[in-house]
């Protein structure tokens, strides 16, 4: 299996169904941080949906439409970022993450996701990467600010999360503005 540094004692690797007991135990540790803005930690309640969860991403990435990667903080799961929608073909793709506490205020999902962009800009053809966060969750909102993003506008009460009717903010970076920034950042 392979693995990315992230530095300060961190790497990026695949989160597999094998995974699925750590991974639960990670999801346990990070629910109440995750579940106040999007459903992901609740399709992992127990063990036999983390791995359902797990192998819904693995049997993505057989098909090339999606794909799953955890960060590991001193060998420890404390969070992730995938490819919720991976459409090579079509040059379009959305990133995501979730976080558990012990993971916040390091850095460490800016660095994944610029991983993945990376990736799916220079190896995969990748047009448009774009990044979906509700209006309320300020953490993502600034990580799509740092990944040098453009806001594009906002889908006004776009889904209904506990009762209340959410908005959904697109943001997201074409390729040649991703060349853009690490050509700047090189200098």
């Amino acid at each position: 299996m392979f693995a990315i540094s992230l530095g300060d004692g961190a790497e990026l690797r695949p989160l597999e169904p094998w995974q699925a007991e750590e991974f639960l135990a990670h999801i346990d540790r990070a629910r109440d941080l995750v579940d106040q803005h999007i459903g992901f930690a609740r399709a992992a309640a127990d063990l036999v949906s983390a791995e359902a969860l797990l192998t819904s991403y693995a049997q993505k990435r057989a098909a090339d439409s999606g794909r799953l990667y955890g960060i590991w903080l001193d060998s420890t799961l404390v969070g992730g970022v995938l490819f919720r929608v991976f459409d090579a073909k079509g040059g379009n793709c959305e990133v995501g993450c979730w976080l558990e506490p012990a993971g916040t205020g390091r850095g460490l999902v800016t660095r994944a996701a610029r991983v993945l962009i990376d990736w799916a800009v220079e190896k995969r053809g990748i047009h448009r990467v774009e990044w979906h966060v509700s209006s309320a969750n300020e953490p993502s909102i600034n990580v799509a600010r740092r990944l040098g993003m453009t806001r594009e506008g906002v889908l006004r009460e776009s889904y209904l999360f506990d009762g209340i009717r959410q908005n959904t903010e697109i943001w997201s970076v074409l390729a040649p503005e991703w060349r853009e920034q690490k050509s700047a950042a090189a200098l």
